[in-house]
């Protein structure tokens, strides 16, 4: 539950690795003064009310393998270098260096990656859609960026496809549009993959079929058009949910692609074309019948024309129907006399 702004309060704390302060009502920018933590590797702010700008100083952090930022109120434009130091060689989790001690009366880790008082650091974070504690050596190997749920705007960076080493990017949920980089193709460990609910457009990069880590991936709610990549590999596991939402994408998993590769008629074409066929039917059937009608006359004409006997009968019949109806009408008609005497 705290409150307010993040000021100076970790201004002087270079050998600090983990700040979370998740799930707080902090508000405002980010500090310019986070760039001096150098020895950062995990900042998680998610669930707050930050605001302004993805700062570009937090691209001097290169030793930042975890950024979570969602569920704030962040505008603009990503910046191309956010775990841009990632993918140094220096950087791999082997090669990983202990923090430099910390400064008297300033608690950090020791050297075995394990806290103050000897427990485990454990990291929360959302990957697949689901949020996982991350703790021990697993956490050295895990890298990833959390955009997700802000107001961001403006294309992905294609230089994001260049963080050969990440696991995780979720950048759905915002305002972002242009077309997915063809260079995601390169994120060769990426296992978690959400691009949702934003407004880009384009085709899929056909080229992320040969992510063989991805475990996860949804577009969905875009406006992306064309084919879906061929369900081989990792993406013969992805259904409909991964990329509905998009009126103009189609293939498998979703209804097939014609063969210019356009989706299926819109609804109210079909509708259209309905009444039509209803219009047409209903003509052909007053013509049918009135056709019919004729040859009906015809034939019976015919046939008492050339048959003596069946027209002596026809004539007879309709000689006695016209008496019958003539005395039917003369015994129910008033006469005179009654009507005087109404």
């Amino acid at each position: 539950m705290l409150q307010g702004h993040l000021n100076n309060s970790f201004l002087y704390s270079p050998s600090l690795v983990t700040l979370d302060l998740s799930f707080n009502q902090l508000y405002g920018s980010i500090a310019k003064w986070i760039d001096r933590l150098s020895s950062l590797n995990y900042l998680i702010l998610k669930n707050n009310s930050f605001e302004g700008e993805v700062p570009t100083h937090l691209c001097k952090l290169n030793q930042l393998r975890l950024i979570d930022l969602s569920h704030n109120n962040f505008f603009g434009q990503i910046p191309f270098c956010l775990l841009d130091g990632e993918d140094s060689d220096a950087k791999a989790p082997s090669s990983v260096s202990s923090p430099p001690s910390p400064p008297p009366g300033v608690n950090g880790p020791t050297p075995d990656g394990n806290g103050p008082m000897g427990k485990e650091e454990t990291i929360p974070f959302t990957t697949k859609n689901v949020s996982y504690l991350y703790e021990g050596k697993v956490l050295t190997y895990m890298s990833g960026i959390d955009l997700s749920c802000n107001k961001l705007t403006g294309e992905i960076p294609y230089q994001i496809g260049f963080l050969t080493r990440i696991h995780t990017l979720n950048l759905s949920h915002n305002n972002l549009t242009g077309s997915i980089p063809m260079t995601f193709s390169h994120l060769q460990q990426i296992e978690s993959l959400d691009l949702s609910y934003n407004n880009l457009n384009g085709k899929i990069p056909p080229q992320l079929v040969g992510l063989y880590s991805l475990s996860f991936f949804r577009v969905a709610y875009n406006n992306l058009s064309g084919k879906t990549p061929e369900m081989i590999y990792q993406f013969a596991t992805f259904g409909e949910s991964s990329y509905e939402g998009n009126p103009l994408l189609c293939g498998p998993p979703l209804p097939k692609c014609d063969a210019n590769g356009s989706s299926s008629p819109m609804p109210k074409a079909s509708i259209e074309n309905d009444e039509d066929n209803n219009f047409i039917d209903v003509e052909i059937f007053y013509i049918s019948f009135t056709v019919s009608y004729i040859i009906v006359l015809l034939g019976i004409a015919t046939i008492l024309y050339i048959n003596p006997y069946w027209r002596r009968a026809w004539f007879y019949h309709v000689e006695m129907w016209a008496t019958s109806s003539y005395y039917f009408v003369v015994d129910h008609l008033p006469t005179p006399l009654s009507l005087g005497s109404m």
